[in-house]
């Protein structure tokens, strides 16, 4: 089975679905990082290290009327403390989802 990409996505393209106990995340990086696969994953006490289960998104070009930036989109995650990935054994940085709401967050420099 051959997977394909996700073009660039314009205004009102992506639909997120909020409530209690559920956000999401937007992860901005530099367009260098245009097509990289990003994982995150669960970071609090009650996630065992061998147990933690990551997800991931595709940064993709978001166009908007003023200007084009690159983002990864993650929906639906329980709200709740996150750890962002640069590689597959070091972390980027950590971020708090809370439920309802749409949380932003920018790749280190």
């Amino acid at each position: 089975m051959t997977e394909s990409a996700a073009g660039p996505s314009g205004p009102g393209t992506v639909v997120l679905e909020l409530g209690p106990g559920v956000g999401a995340l937007v992860l901005f990086t530099p367009a260098e990082l245009d097509g990289r696969e990003i994982e995150i994953s669960r970071s609090d006490a009650a996630c065992e290290a061998a147990a933690v289960r990551r997800t991931h998104s595709q940064v993709r070009p978001r166009h908007t009327v003023s200007a084009t930036k690159y983002a990864a989109v993650y929906p639906d995650l329980a709200a709740g403390p996150y750890t962002i990935w640069a590689d597959s054994s070091r972390p980027a940085g950590q971020v708090v989802i809370a439920g309802g709401r749409i949380t932003n967050w920018n790749w280190p420099a």
